[in-house]
């Protein structure tokens, strides 16, 4: 089958500054200057994908596919706070990206009842922009931090009082009239995320009660994930192509349902009213996904390994220079799949291809290095 073709501010001056922390979902309707609520009607020029896309994610926790250990750590984690009545402890979220950890923060928010604010580690450049965020909290509410590792490290030190604490330390004036200034904030809940557990510093990771890992999906449950988003997008799907997408997805819902949503578009266009197996085969075949799952980047740095290096082992900065990508985008998001794959393995001398992965480029494994594996 074929297919056609903001400002920034010094932290004085925070009681002057209403930045735009992202979207906020959860029970109040509070309306904030600078914050916007996800209940404040949209522009009808914003519907269509945009709405479907966050109808895609799960609302609560039993709606949300997998994770099963985790979930039922967190259920007794939230059900214990309501029952005290208490906002719960802070929780730091850990795992690859597209695994769920910002729908997670929406669910908690959303079984908790109370308000949700979000904002990302680069996003807060200065001390000031992080006090401004905080002094408009109220009691219970829930500051979402996504990349949570690429905080400043001055913007850190504010953060400690305020999760141990929940007070504000602040320098008011410069020089020697400068003196210091202690503010009390209501009780909330920072929820971190980040795909770098490893970057997180000792005393922000300490200050977290909760810290709960993501692990990749099961193919089975990238099938049900399918079949919901299929029936969300009012997508005709077979359970022959949900089950060709779902081996291909690298385990991970969000590629998952993108892949859907592209596979729709070439079923569209070749006026397809249902996607099939055959279909969804060729829509994936022509984006560059291979059976396994691997695009374009994770076939060149495979290539790259055994080709031009020979299997490794070898730095991830000499890959990355090699497939001209960039180090980080490499060890976020092609290696952990390749990991959890076992087409890789990281040994302290670098990065080394297995008996897997020379398979798959459709060369066979030198016997020097076999020996060597088996030494």
């Amino acid at each position: 089958m074929s297919f056609g073709v903001l400002p920034n501010y010094g932290y004085t001056d925070y009681m002057a500054i209403q930045r735009t922390a992202g979207p906020i979902s959860g029970a109040k309707d509070r309306n904030t200057k600078g914050v916007m609520s996800d209940r404040v009607a949209e522009p009808e020029v914003r519907r269509s994908e945009a709405t479907l896309e966050l109808n895609l994610r799960p609302k609560n926790l039993d709606e949300f596919v997998g994770q099963s250990a985790l979930k039922k750590n967190l259920r007794v984690f939230l059900t214990a706070a309501q029952k005290r009545g208490e906002p719960i402890e802070h929780v730091l979220l850990s795992g690859p990206p597209g695994l769920g950890k910002t729908t997670l923060a929406h669910i908690i928010a959303a079984e908790m009842g109370v308000h949700l604010v979000v904002t990302s580690g680069p996003a807060i450049e200065r001390q000031g922009d992080l006090a401004a965020m905080l002094t408009n909290l109220k009691e219970g509410d829930i500051l979402f931090i996504d990349e949570i590792h690429r905080l400043h490290r001055t913007v850190e030190e504010i953060l400690y009082p305020a999760m141990e604490d929940y007070a504000l330390d602040l320098v008011v004036g410069k020089g020697p009239g400068a003196r210091s200034l202690r503010l009390d904030l209501p009780k909330f809940t920072v929820i971190g995320a980040t795909t770098r557990l490893g970057m997180l510093s000792g005393p922000l990771r300490d200050r977290f009660g909760g810290i709960y890992r993501l692990s990749f999906y099961t193919p089975d449950d990238i099938a049900l994930i399918l079949n919901r988003s299929a029936k969300i997008l009012t997508i005709k799907i077979e359970p022959g192509a949900v089950q060709a997408l779902a081996g291909r997805a690298r385990l991970t819902p969000r590629i998952a349902n993108r892949l859907l949503k592209r596979v729709r578009d070439f079923a569209e266009v070749a006026g397809e009213p249902t996607i099939t197996k055959p279909v969804a085969e060729a829509a994936l075949d022509q984006l560059g996904v291979d059976r396994v799952g691997l695009d374009n980047l994770d076939q060149a740095y495979l290539k790259t390994l055994v080709e031009r290096f020979g299997g490794g082992p070898v730095g991830i900065n000499a890959i990355a220079a090699s497939i001209g990508e960039d180090e980080n985008s490499l060890l976020d998001v092609v290696e952990p799949f390749l990991l959890q794959a076992g087409l890789i393995d990281r040994t302290h001398r670098g990065r080394v291809a297995t008996q897997k992965a020379y398979t798959h480029v459709g060369m066979q494994m030198p016997k020097t290095i076999t020996q060597l594996k088996l030494a």
